[in-house]
């Protein structure tokens, strides 16, 4: 009887490619499918080919002895976010201006693209899997579900409450589920056995290609630079470019752009492009592969990271890398990541050294990456070989549930 991992594996997004690799690898001898909430091929990416959760669900006489929902931000995505994201990147802007101001066809339209009435879809339900034994939830996050609407959240306590186990990602999830009702453990994310698990394919990735190319150019190392498109106003980008140029020139550094999601709402190139004409283009190099290796191997063998994507920072973290994340302008977090509902932050309070920064603004970037780059190499790699075992230990439980 096969076993289903689900997550949003459906888009491409760095995250979510990686995660049924990892989990996977520490669940051998099983028959796994992959399921999002549609049918998706991400093999040309280094993801998997993708299964409709809802298609599982409704095939006749057809049992799986497992569901194990995988990492992710998901307990907050909605419906809406969760079909715009499905959609191809060429086909938002006009969806979204036919759709505006039609309630109607909109919900119709959210309900076909994602097969489920939830209102938090990718929150797996028993009520939705007659034909599955058991579900499990394996370090998911959801940082700002205080802040969701009411519907939503009981919605998603009420699915948590009707699974085998559960286990976030962060103590600020951790928090908001406990005051819910549900019964809930701490993991960190599969994705910091990335570099125990596949370290070695990561390495040959990183001897070929373009990133060896990249190594050769830059001899002292470069930063590994990711942003999302919301940075990407005229001022912030003006105030992002001088501050990564100030810290990369003064640790000799070149300064690599990549993006860690090409979905709707993720990365954009052309945002990338703008920043790196800021730049001199001697210090500076545009990385175009959404290959999930491509990107693992970038970050892996990088001087350090700094951008807005969580499993950037996580990969960085399982290859003992200096990292620091961005922010948009606004309130910073608190100590446990909350205030601005900033996962990074709250993944970062919850696993990372004291003295590794967590999130800065833009305008603070300079700052963050030299006292990422300061951290003692040593207590990075010790840190790294804690998450390796933090992260086993997470997968024992999960082990005991399966079988």
């Amino acid at each position: 009887m096969s076993s289903i991992l689900f997550g949003a594996f459906d888009r491409h997004n760095f995250g979510d490619l990686l995660l049924p690799h990892v989990v996977a690898a520490l669940l051998p001898g099983r028959e796994w499918v992959c399921a999002g909430l549609a049918q998706r091929d991400l093999r040309p990416y280094g993801g998997h080919a993708v299964q409709a959760l809802a298609d599982l669900a409704a095939a006749p006489g057809q049992r799986h002895a497992a569901l194990v929902h995988v990492g992710g931000e998901i307990l907050t995505c909605s419906a809406w976010q969760a079909a715009v994201m499905l959609l191809p990147t060429g086909q938002v802007q006009a969806t979204l201006a036919y759709l505006q101001g039609r309630p109607r066809e909109q919900r119709q339209w959210v309900r076909r693209m994602v097969g489920t009435a939830a209102l938090a879809p990718y929150t797996a339900a028993r009520q939705r899997l007659p034909g599955v034994e058991r579900v499990i939830h394996a370090g998911i996050g959801g940082v700002a579900l205080a802040s969701c609407e009411k519907a939503l959240r009981e919605e998603v306590a009420a699915a948590l409450r009707t699974a085998d186990h559960v286990a976030v990602r962060d103590r600020l999830t951790l928090a908001q589920l406990g005051a819910a009702g549900v019964p809930v453990q701490l993991m960190p994310d599969p994705a910091v056995m990335v570099a125990d698990l596949f370290g070695r394919r990561i390495q040959a990735q990183a001897n070929q290609g373009e990133v060896a190319a990249l190594r050769s150019r830059f001899p002292r190392g470069y930063l590994a630079l990711q942003f999302s498109a919301e940075f990407g106003d005229d001022a912030t980008l003006a105030g992002l470019a001088a501050e990564v140029e100030s810290a990369a020139t003064a640790a000799g550094l070149g300064v690599v752009l990549f993006r860690a999601g090409a979905a709707p709402w993720h990365d954009d190139l052309d945002t990338l492009r703008r920043l790196a004409a800021r730049l001199s283009p001697t210090q500076v190099h545009v990385f175009a592969s959404l290959d999930l290796w491509s990107l693992c191997a970038l970050v892996a063998y990088s001087r350090g990271y700094c951008g807005s994507s969580l499993h950037g920072r996580i990969v960085a973290m399982a290859f003992a890398r200096p990292r620091v994340n961005l922010r948009l302008p606004g309130p910073a977090a608190d100590a446990d990541g909350s205030a601005c509902a900033d996962k990074p932050a709250a993944f970062a309070a919850t696993w990372d050294l004291p003295e590794v920064p967590r999130s800065v603004e833009p305008g603070a970037a300079a700052r963050g990456i030299q006292q990422a780059l300061a951290v003692d190499p040593a207590r990075l790699q010790a840190r790294a070989k804690d998450l390796v075992r933090e992260g086993r230990r997470g997968f024992q439980a999960i082990r005991q549930w399966l079988g």
